[in-house]
Protein backbone atom coordinates (compact mmCIF):
# COMPACT_ATOMS: atom_id res chain seq x y z
CA UNK A 1 0.00 0.00 0.00
CA UNK A 2 1.15 3.44 -0.69
CA UNK A 3 0.70 6.36 1.60
CA UNK A 4 -2.51 8.37 1.64
CA UNK A 5 -3.30 9.29 -1.96
CA UNK A 6 -3.13 12.86 -3.09
CA UNK A 7 -6.31 14.87 -3.52
CA UNK A 8 -7.82 14.11 -6.89
CA UNK A 9 -9.29 16.70 -9.21
CA UNK A 10 -12.97 17.41 -8.66
CA UNK A 11 -13.90 16.24 -12.12
CA UNK A 12 -12.01 13.02 -11.47
CA UNK A 13 -14.06 12.48 -8.32
CA UNK A 14 -17.29 13.04 -10.18
CA UNK A 15 -16.48 10.78 -13.09
CA UNK A 16 -14.30 8.18 -11.31
CA UNK A 17 -11.36 8.89 -13.64
CA UNK A 18 -9.58 11.61 -15.55
CA UNK A 19 -11.66 14.41 -17.13
CA UNK A 20 -12.03 14.56 -20.92
CA UNK A 21 -8.60 15.50 -22.23
CA UNK A 22 -6.80 15.69 -25.54
CA UNK A 23 -3.01 15.94 -25.42
CA UNK A 24 -3.20 17.23 -21.87
CA UNK A 25 -5.90 19.84 -22.54
CA UNK A 26 -9.46 19.63 -21.24
CA UNK A 27 -11.89 19.25 -24.10
CA UNK A 28 -15.18 18.68 -22.28
CA UNK A 29 -16.47 21.97 -23.70
CA UNK A 30 -16.28 20.49 -27.21
CA UNK A 31 -19.34 18.32 -26.53
CA UNK A 32 -21.84 21.18 -25.94
CA UNK A 33 -20.09 23.22 -28.66
CA UNK A 34 -20.58 20.42 -31.18
CA UNK A 35 -24.22 20.10 -30.14
CA UNK A 36 -24.71 23.86 -30.63
CA UNK A 37 -23.31 23.68 -34.15
CA UNK A 38 -25.49 20.64 -34.91
CA UNK A 39 -28.70 22.38 -33.80
CA UNK A 40 -27.87 25.51 -35.81
CA UNK A 41 -27.05 23.43 -38.90
CA UNK A 42 -30.25 21.43 -38.68
CA UNK A 43 -32.36 24.53 -38.15
CA UNK A 44 -30.78 26.26 -41.16
CA UNK A 45 -31.29 23.29 -43.47
CA UNK A 46 -34.84 22.36 -42.51
CA UNK A 47 -37.97 23.90 -43.89
CA UNK A 48 -39.67 26.78 -42.16
CA UNK A 49 -42.58 24.58 -41.16
CA UNK A 50 -40.41 22.66 -38.70
CA UNK A 51 -37.87 24.75 -36.77
CA UNK A 52 -35.10 23.06 -34.80
CA UNK A 53 -33.68 26.09 -33.01
CA UNK A 54 -35.67 25.50 -29.82
CA UNK A 55 -33.55 22.39 -29.26
CA UNK A 56 -30.72 24.75 -28.40
CA UNK A 57 -32.03 24.62 -24.83
CA UNK A 58 -30.22 21.27 -24.48
CA UNK A 59 -26.77 22.88 -25.02
CA UNK A 60 -26.37 24.56 -21.60
CA UNK A 61 -27.84 21.44 -19.97
CA UNK A 62 -25.07 19.30 -21.46
CA UNK A 63 -22.50 21.91 -20.43
CA UNK A 64 -23.82 21.77 -16.86
CA UNK A 65 -23.09 18.04 -16.73
CA UNK A 66 -19.57 18.27 -18.16
CA UNK A 67 -18.13 21.74 -17.54
CA UNK A 68 -17.68 24.29 -14.80
CA UNK A 69 -19.97 27.13 -13.80
CA UNK A 70 -18.40 29.82 -15.99
CA UNK A 71 -18.32 27.58 -19.05
CA UNK A 72 -21.97 26.64 -18.50
CA UNK A 73 -22.89 30.31 -18.11
CA UNK A 74 -21.08 31.12 -21.36
CA UNK A 75 -22.99 28.43 -23.24
CA UNK A 76 -26.29 29.65 -21.75
CA UNK A 77 -25.62 33.22 -22.97
CA UNK A 78 -24.36 32.05 -26.38
CA UNK A 79 -27.46 29.84 -26.78
CA UNK A 80 -29.76 32.81 -26.15
CA UNK A 81 -27.84 35.00 -28.60
CA UNK A 82 -27.80 32.32 -31.30
CA UNK A 83 -31.53 31.74 -30.81
CA UNK A 84 -32.25 35.44 -31.44
CA UNK A 85 -29.97 35.62 -34.50
CA UNK A 86 -31.38 32.46 -36.07
CA UNK A 87 -34.91 33.68 -35.46
CA UNK A 88 -34.16 37.01 -37.19
CA UNK A 89 -32.67 35.15 -40.18
CA UNK A 90 -36.07 33.67 -41.01
CA UNK A 91 -39.07 35.54 -42.30
CA UNK A 92 -41.64 36.60 -39.72
CA UNK A 93 -44.10 33.84 -40.57
CA UNK A 94 -41.54 31.14 -39.66
CA UNK A 95 -40.21 32.71 -36.45
CA UNK A 96 -40.78 30.69 -33.28
CA UNK A 97 -41.67 33.73 -31.18
CA UNK A 98 -40.84 35.08 -27.75
CA UNK A 99 -42.42 32.28 -25.69
CA UNK A 100 -39.76 29.87 -26.92
CA UNK A 101 -37.09 32.48 -26.22
CA UNK A 102 -38.25 32.68 -22.61
CA UNK A 103 -37.99 28.88 -22.50
CA UNK A 104 -34.37 29.01 -23.73
CA UNK A 105 -33.47 31.70 -21.19
CA UNK A 106 -35.10 29.72 -18.39
CA UNK A 107 -33.32 26.55 -19.50
CA UNK A 108 -29.97 28.33 -19.40
CA UNK A 109 -30.64 29.64 -15.89
CA UNK A 110 -31.64 26.18 -14.67
CA UNK A 111 -28.50 24.70 -16.26
CA UNK A 112 -26.25 27.17 -14.41
CA UNK A 113 -28.00 26.45 -11.10
CA UNK A 114 -27.72 22.71 -11.72
CA UNK A 115 -24.00 23.05 -12.43
CA UNK A 116 -23.50 24.89 -9.13
CA UNK A 117 -25.35 22.16 -7.22
CA UNK A 118 -23.43 19.43 -9.04
CA UNK A 119 -20.07 20.91 -8.12
CA UNK A 120 -21.16 21.46 -4.54
CA UNK A 121 -22.31 17.85 -4.29
CA UNK A 122 -19.04 16.78 -5.89
CA UNK A 123 -17.05 18.60 -3.25
CA UNK A 124 -19.13 16.94 -0.52
CA UNK A 125 -18.72 13.48 -2.03
CA UNK A 126 -15.00 14.12 -2.46
CA UNK A 127 -14.76 15.06 1.20
CA UNK A 128 -16.51 11.83 2.19
CA UNK A 129 -14.17 9.85 -0.02
CA UNK A 130 -11.18 11.52 1.62
CA UNK A 131 -12.59 10.60 5.03
CA UNK A 132 -13.00 7.01 3.83
CA UNK A 133 -9.41 6.99 2.54
CA UNK A 134 -8.18 8.32 5.88
CA UNK A 135 -10.18 5.67 7.72
CA UNK A 136 -8.80 2.93 5.53
CA UNK A 137 -5.19 4.12 5.88
CA UNK A 138 -5.69 4.24 9.66
CA UNK A 139 -6.99 0.68 9.84
CA UNK A 140 -4.80 -0.69 7.03
CA UNK A 141 -1.73 1.40 7.69
CA UNK A 142 0.66 1.90 4.75
CA UNK A 143 3.67 -0.43 4.87
CA UNK A 144 6.99 0.03 3.04
CA UNK A 145 8.05 -2.64 0.53
CA UNK A 146 10.73 -3.81 3.00
CA UNK A 147 9.61 -3.99 6.60
CA UNK A 148 10.54 -6.13 9.61
CA UNK A 149 13.06 -8.07 7.56
CA UNK A 150 10.38 -8.97 5.03
CA UNK A 151 9.68 -8.03 1.44
CA UNK A 152 5.95 -7.51 1.12
CA UNK A 153 3.23 -6.26 -1.20
CA UNK A 154 -0.53 -6.04 -0.69
CA UNK A 155 -3.58 -5.05 -2.71
CA UNK A 156 -6.97 -4.29 -1.24
CA UNK A 157 -10.07 -4.11 -3.44
CA UNK A 158 -13.26 -3.16 -1.57
CA UNK A 159 -16.55 -4.47 -2.87
CA UNK A 160 -18.07 -1.08 -1.96
CA UNK A 161 -16.15 1.15 -4.37
CA UNK A 162 -17.92 4.24 -3.03
CA UNK A 163 -17.15 3.80 0.65
CA UNK A 164 -13.77 2.14 -0.14
CA UNK A 165 -13.64 0.46 3.25
CA UNK A 166 -14.60 -3.02 4.33
CA UNK A 167 -13.93 -5.81 6.80
CA UNK A 168 -10.66 -7.18 5.42
CA UNK A 169 -7.54 -6.44 7.44
CA UNK A 170 -3.82 -7.23 7.44
CA UNK A 171 -0.63 -6.01 9.07
CA UNK A 172 3.03 -6.87 9.63
CA UNK A 173 4.48 -6.33 13.11
CA UNK A 174 8.22 -6.50 13.89
CA UNK A 175 9.31 -7.71 17.32
CA UNK A 176 12.35 -9.09 19.07
CA UNK A 177 10.80 -12.55 18.77
CA UNK A 178 10.51 -12.40 15.00
CA UNK A 179 8.06 -10.93 12.54
CA UNK A 180 4.32 -11.44 13.00
CA UNK A 181 1.91 -11.25 10.07
CA UNK A 182 -1.88 -11.30 10.12
CA UNK A 183 -4.49 -11.31 7.39
CA UNK A 184 -8.19 -11.71 8.09
CA UNK A 185 -11.76 -11.03 7.11
CA UNK A 186 -14.49 -9.78 9.43
CA UNK A 187 -17.91 -11.29 8.80
CA UNK A 188 -20.18 -8.79 7.06
CA UNK A 189 -19.53 -5.49 5.33
CA UNK A 190 -19.81 -1.78 6.01
CA UNK A 191 -18.47 0.55 8.67
CA UNK A 192 -19.37 -1.78 11.55
CA UNK A 193 -17.11 -4.42 10.05
CA UNK A 194 -14.37 -1.79 9.86
CA UNK A 195 -14.65 -1.07 13.61
CA UNK A 196 -14.29 -4.79 14.35
CA UNK A 197 -11.25 -5.01 12.07
CA UNK A 198 -9.72 -1.98 13.79
CA UNK A 199 -10.19 -3.64 17.20
CA UNK A 200 -8.44 -6.83 16.07
CA UNK A 201 -5.58 -4.95 14.40
CA UNK A 202 -4.99 -2.74 17.42
CA UNK A 203 -4.67 -5.83 19.60
CA UNK A 204 -2.37 -7.53 17.09
CA UNK A 205 -0.02 -4.54 16.93
CA UNK A 206 0.43 -4.56 20.69
CA UNK A 207 0.59 -8.27 21.49
CA UNK A 208 2.40 -9.13 18.29
CA UNK A 209 5.19 -6.92 19.59
CA UNK A 210 5.15 -7.88 23.29
CA UNK A 211 4.29 -11.61 23.37
CA UNK A 212 7.08 -14.12 22.87
CA UNK A 213 4.69 -16.95 22.00
CA UNK A 214 2.41 -16.90 18.98
CA UNK A 215 -0.22 -18.85 20.91
CA UNK A 216 -0.40 -15.98 23.40
CA UNK A 217 -0.97 -13.54 20.54
CA UNK A 218 -3.77 -15.78 19.29
CA UNK A 219 -5.34 -15.89 22.74
CA UNK A 220 -5.27 -12.10 23.07
CA UNK A 221 -6.88 -11.68 19.63
CA UNK A 222 -9.72 -13.98 20.64
CA UNK A 223 -10.17 -12.11 23.91
CA UNK A 224 -10.26 -8.76 22.11
CA UNK A 225 -12.94 -9.97 19.72
CA UNK A 226 -15.04 -11.22 22.62
CA UNK A 227 -14.67 -7.84 24.36
CA UNK A 228 -15.80 -6.12 21.16
CA UNK A 229 -18.88 -8.33 21.08
CA UNK A 230 -19.64 -7.54 24.75
CA UNK A 231 -19.32 -3.81 24.13
CA UNK A 232 -21.62 -4.07 21.11
CA UNK A 233 -24.20 -5.90 23.20
CA UNK A 234 -24.16 -3.16 25.86
CA UNK A 235 -24.49 -0.48 23.15
CA UNK A 236 -27.49 -2.28 21.68
CA UNK A 237 -25.80 -3.18 18.40
CA UNK A 238 -27.59 -6.48 18.02
CA UNK A 239 -25.95 -7.37 14.71
CA UNK A 240 -22.50 -6.89 16.26
CA UNK A 241 -22.96 -9.36 19.10
CA UNK A 242 -22.48 -12.34 16.79
CA UNK A 243 -19.83 -10.83 14.55
CA UNK A 244 -16.72 -12.96 14.07
CA UNK A 245 -13.56 -12.90 11.96
CA UNK A 246 -11.47 -15.47 10.14
CA UNK A 247 -7.73 -14.84 10.17
CA UNK A 248 -4.34 -16.34 9.43
CA UNK A 249 -1.71 -15.48 12.06
CA UNK A 250 1.88 -16.13 11.03
CA UNK A 251 5.13 -15.97 12.97
CA UNK A 252 8.44 -15.71 11.14
CA UNK A 253 11.52 -16.52 13.27
CA UNK A 254 14.12 -13.78 13.85
CA UNK A 255 16.82 -13.40 11.24
CA UNK A 256 20.00 -14.93 12.63
CA UNK A 257 23.44 -13.49 12.09
CA UNK A 258 22.60 -9.79 11.74
CA UNK A 259 23.17 -6.92 14.12
CA UNK A 260 20.42 -4.64 12.85
CA UNK A 261 17.92 -3.60 15.47
CA UNK A 262 14.61 -5.32 14.49
CA UNK A 263 12.75 -2.11 15.43
CA UNK A 264 15.05 0.22 13.51
CA UNK A 265 12.96 1.46 10.57
CA UNK A 266 16.02 2.60 8.60
CA UNK A 267 17.60 -0.82 8.88
CA UNK A 268 14.32 -2.55 8.10
CA UNK A 269 13.88 -0.56 4.90
CA UNK A 270 17.33 -1.58 3.63
CA UNK A 271 17.51 -5.24 2.53
CA UNK A 272 21.32 -5.03 2.57
CA UNK A 273 21.13 -4.92 6.38
CA UNK A 274 20.10 -8.57 6.33
CA UNK A 275 22.07 -11.60 5.16
CA UNK A 276 20.89 -13.82 2.38
CA UNK A 277 18.06 -15.92 3.87
CA UNK A 278 18.17 -19.67 4.20
CA UNK A 279 15.35 -22.19 4.58
CA UNK A 280 13.51 -21.65 7.84
CA UNK A 281 10.64 -22.93 9.95
CA UNK A 282 7.71 -20.69 10.76
CA UNK A 283 4.55 -20.82 12.85
CA UNK A 284 0.89 -20.31 12.07
CA UNK A 285 -2.47 -20.21 13.81
CA UNK A 286 -5.38 -20.65 11.42
CA UNK A 287 -8.66 -19.09 12.59
CA UNK A 288 -10.69 -20.82 9.89
CA UNK A 289 -9.11 -18.75 7.12
CA UNK A 290 -8.17 -19.52 3.53
CA UNK A 291 -5.22 -21.88 3.16
CA UNK A 292 -1.93 -20.01 2.52
CA UNK A 293 0.12 -20.84 -0.54
CA UNK A 294 3.90 -21.09 -0.95
CA UNK A 295 4.87 -19.84 -4.40
CA UNK A 296 8.33 -20.45 -5.85
CA UNK A 297 9.86 -20.85 -9.31
CA UNK A 298 9.19 -24.58 -8.88
CA UNK A 299 5.44 -24.06 -8.61
CA UNK A 300 2.69 -23.54 -6.01
CA UNK A 301 2.07 -25.70 -2.96
CA UNK A 302 -0.70 -25.51 -0.39
CA UNK A 303 0.27 -25.31 3.27
CA UNK A 304 -1.85 -27.63 5.34
CA UNK A 305 -3.20 -26.07 8.51
CA UNK A 306 -5.07 -27.14 11.65
CA UNK A 307 -7.92 -24.61 11.73
CA UNK A 308 -9.59 -23.49 14.94
CA UNK A 309 -12.82 -21.55 15.30
CA UNK A 310 -12.86 -18.01 13.89
CA UNK A 311 -12.15 -15.13 16.25
CA UNK A 312 -15.11 -14.40 18.52
CA UNK A 313 -16.61 -17.91 18.61
CA UNK A 314 -14.72 -19.43 21.53
CA UNK A 315 -17.93 -19.36 23.60
CA UNK A 316 -19.21 -22.25 21.49
CA UNK A 317 -16.45 -24.63 22.51
CA UNK A 318 -13.25 -24.47 24.51
CA UNK A 319 -10.57 -23.49 22.02
CA UNK A 320 -6.97 -24.65 22.20
CA UNK A 321 -4.85 -22.74 19.72
CA UNK A 322 -2.88 -25.23 17.65
CA UNK A 323 0.30 -23.58 16.46
CA UNK A 324 1.30 -25.17 13.19
CA UNK A 325 4.97 -25.28 12.31
CA UNK A 326 6.06 -25.78 8.72
CA UNK A 327 9.18 -25.54 6.64
CA UNK A 328 9.61 -22.75 4.08
CA UNK A 329 12.26 -22.78 1.38
CA UNK A 330 14.38 -19.66 1.04
CA UNK A 331 13.02 -18.79 -2.40
CA UNK A 332 9.34 -19.28 -1.54
CA UNK A 333 6.89 -16.39 -1.27
CA UNK A 334 3.89 -16.86 0.99
CA UNK A 335 0.61 -15.81 -0.61
CA UNK A 336 -2.39 -15.07 1.62
CA UNK A 337 -5.80 -14.06 0.30
CA UNK A 338 -9.29 -13.49 1.64
CA UNK A 339 -12.38 -15.30 0.37
CA UNK A 340 -12.97 -12.47 -2.09
CA UNK A 341 -10.36 -14.28 -4.21
CA UNK A 342 -11.21 -17.94 -3.65
CA UNK A 343 -14.98 -17.39 -3.88
CA UNK A 344 -14.87 -15.10 -6.92
CA UNK A 345 -17.19 -16.44 -9.63
CA UNK A 346 -17.37 -15.95 -13.36
CA UNK A 347 -20.59 -15.59 -15.37
CA UNK A 348 -21.07 -19.36 -15.35
CA UNK A 349 -20.81 -19.51 -11.55
CA UNK A 350 -17.39 -21.20 -11.53
CA UNK A 351 -15.05 -20.37 -8.63
CA UNK A 352 -11.68 -18.80 -9.35
CA UNK A 353 -9.02 -21.56 -9.62
CA UNK A 354 -6.30 -19.77 -7.67
CA UNK A 355 -3.71 -22.55 -7.45
CA UNK A 356 -4.04 -23.63 -11.08
CA UNK A 357 -4.04 -20.10 -12.48
CA UNK A 358 -1.07 -18.87 -10.44
CA UNK A 359 0.84 -22.10 -11.00
CA UNK A 360 0.52 -21.67 -14.76
CA UNK A 361 1.65 -18.04 -14.63
CA UNK A 362 4.66 -18.79 -12.41
CA UNK A 363 5.71 -21.66 -14.66
CA UNK A 364 5.81 -19.23 -17.58
CA UNK A 365 7.61 -16.43 -15.71
CA UNK A 366 9.68 -17.16 -12.57
CA UNK A 367 9.90 -13.44 -11.78
CA UNK A 368 6.26 -13.53 -10.72
CA UNK A 369 7.30 -14.94 -7.33
CA UNK A 370 8.35 -11.43 -6.31
CA UNK A 371 5.66 -10.11 -3.93
CA UNK A 372 4.89 -6.95 -5.91
CA UNK A 373 4.48 -8.94 -9.12
CA UNK A 374 2.59 -11.78 -7.46
CA UNK A 375 -0.18 -9.65 -5.96
CA UNK A 376 -0.64 -7.84 -9.26
CA UNK A 377 -0.98 -11.13 -11.13
CA UNK A 378 -3.57 -12.44 -8.65
CA UNK A 379 -5.52 -9.18 -8.88
CA UNK A 380 -5.50 -9.18 -12.68
CA UNK A 381 -6.53 -12.82 -12.87
CA UNK A 382 -9.40 -12.36 -10.41
CA UNK A 383 -10.72 -9.31 -12.24
CA UNK A 384 -10.45 -11.14 -15.54
CA UNK A 385 -12.27 -14.16 -14.12
CA UNK A 386 -15.13 -12.07 -12.69
CA UNK A 387 -15.31 -9.57 -15.51
CA UNK A 388 -14.42 -6.79 -13.07
CA UNK A 389 -17.45 -7.45 -10.84
CA UNK A 390 -16.40 -8.00 -7.23
CA UNK A 391 -19.10 -9.09 -4.80
CA UNK A 392 -16.88 -9.21 -1.71
CA UNK A 393 -13.90 -7.35 -0.31
CA UNK A 394 -10.70 -8.76 -1.79
CA UNK A 395 -7.28 -8.64 -0.13
CA UNK A 396 -4.08 -10.14 -1.50
CA UNK A 397 -0.87 -10.22 0.58
CA UNK A 398 2.50 -11.68 -0.43
CA UNK A 399 5.48 -11.83 1.93
CA UNK A 400 8.95 -13.36 1.86
CA UNK A 401 12.26 -12.89 3.62
CA UNK A 402 14.18 -9.82 2.44
CA UNK A 403 16.60 -10.78 -0.30
CA UNK A 404 16.59 -11.58 -3.99
CA UNK A 405 15.60 -14.21 -6.48
CA UNK A 406 19.05 -15.84 -6.23
CA UNK A 407 18.29 -17.42 -2.85
CA UNK A 408 19.57 -20.97 -2.34
CA UNK A 409 16.81 -23.48 -2.94
CA UNK A 410 15.96 -26.36 -0.64
CA UNK A 411 12.81 -28.46 -0.80
CA UNK A 412 10.67 -27.96 2.31
CA UNK A 413 10.62 -30.70 4.92
CA UNK A 414 7.40 -32.36 5.99
CA UNK A 415 5.21 -30.08 8.12
CA UNK A 416 4.25 -30.97 11.66
CA UNK A 417 1.87 -29.70 14.29
CA UNK A 418 2.39 -28.66 17.85
CA UNK A 419 -0.13 -27.43 20.37
CA UNK A 420 0.66 -24.53 22.60
CA UNK A 421 3.85 -22.49 22.78
CA UNK A 422 7.17 -23.59 21.39
CA UNK A 423 10.69 -22.24 21.59
CA UNK A 424 11.50 -19.46 19.16
CA UNK A 425 15.11 -18.69 18.21
CA UNK A 426 16.45 -15.38 19.38
CA UNK A 427 19.21 -13.47 17.56
CA UNK A 428 22.50 -13.38 19.41
CA UNK A 429 23.09 -9.81 20.67
CA UNK A 430 26.49 -8.12 20.43
CA UNK A 431 28.79 -8.72 23.36
CA UNK A 432 28.63 -5.10 24.51
CA UNK A 433 24.87 -5.01 25.06
CA UNK A 434 22.46 -7.29 26.94
CA UNK A 435 19.61 -9.16 25.28
CA UNK A 436 16.58 -6.90 24.64
CA UNK A 437 14.07 -8.06 27.28
CA UNK A 438 13.04 -11.56 28.10
CA UNK A 439 13.78 -14.08 25.39
CA UNK A 440 11.40 -16.66 23.97
CA UNK A 441 10.34 -19.50 26.26
CA UNK A 442 12.62 -22.50 26.33
CA UNK A 443 10.22 -24.94 27.93
CA UNK A 444 6.88 -26.27 26.89
CA UNK A 445 4.16 -24.67 29.07
CA UNK A 446 0.56 -25.79 28.80
CA UNK A 447 -1.49 -24.88 25.72
CA UNK A 448 -3.06 -21.45 25.70
CA UNK A 449 -6.85 -21.61 25.80
CA UNK A 450 -9.22 -18.97 24.50
CA UNK A 451 -11.01 -18.75 27.83
CA UNK A 452 -7.99 -17.46 29.74
CA UNK A 453 -8.28 -14.03 31.31
CA UNK A 454 -5.72 -11.69 29.77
Amino acid sequence: MSSRPAMRPLTSRMWGGEPLRLRGHRVAWLVPAALLVLVVGLDWNTGGGYRMITWIIVVPGIAAALCGVWTTTLFAVVSCAVYVLMNLAWSEQYRTGWPDFVLVVGGGAVAVATCVLRLRAGRYVGHLQDVAETTRSTVLRPLPPHWAGMEQAAIYLPADTTARVGGDFYDIQPSRYGTRVILGDVQGKGLQAVTAAAAVLGCFREWGYHAADLAVVADRLETRMRRYQAYSAVMGLAAEEDRFATAALLGFPPMSGHDADPLDEIAQADPSQFPRPTPYEMEMVDFGHEMPLAVSPRGVREIETVPVLPLGLSALVRTVFAVRRFRVAADETLLLVTDGVTEARDRAGEFFPLVERIGARVAADAELVRPVRLVEVVRDEVLRHTGGRLTDDTTILAVRRAGGSDWPREPPARTRTRTGPAPAPSPAPPADRPPPGAGPPTGGPHPVGADRTP
